[in-house]
């Protein structure tokens, strides 16, 4: 159970590290990729965060993960000097893919396509009326 104050700090931490990864990815050249962050979970004492970010298009997604996991250390200075104010010491950043959009999208086109999971409906119950 998250405290309070562990979804104050998640809450920060979000929008910032959103705001810088999106910036560096303009700034970078990547016009077109967009780059949010979905979920920050920050643990009871404070020390890590594992920011989930979800990246479009889905291709550079891996590309762009190790790319943000090797400059770690300036996202986490730029967080510090954003969150001065707010937080006393920046957690350690973990970063990891977020791909249930995809996993979304997945299930979207198999109930789309005609890759039906049931090939034979006659075998499921009927549904009683009620």
């Amino acid at each position: 159970m998250e405290t309070q104050r562990q979804k104050k700090i998640a809450g920060i931490i979000q929008k910032d590290i959103a705001d810088i990864l999106q910036r560096a990815a303009t700034d970078g050249g990547l016009k077109g990729t967009l780059i949010s962050v979905s979920k920050v979970y920050v643990t009871t004492d404070l020390s890590i965060a594992k920011i989930y970010v979800s990246i479009f298009p889905n291709k550079s997604a891996e590309q762009l993960l190790q790319g943000i996991q090797s400059n770690q250390g300036l996202i986490k200075h730029e967080l510090a000097q954003r969150t001065k104010n707010q937080l006393r010491r920046v957690p350690e950043l973990n970063f990891y893919i977020d791909d249930s959009l995809e996993y979304i999208d997945q299930i979207d086109k198999s109930l789309k396509g005609g890759e039906n999971p049931i090939e034979n409906r006659d075998l499921l119950d009927k549904r009683k009326k009620s």
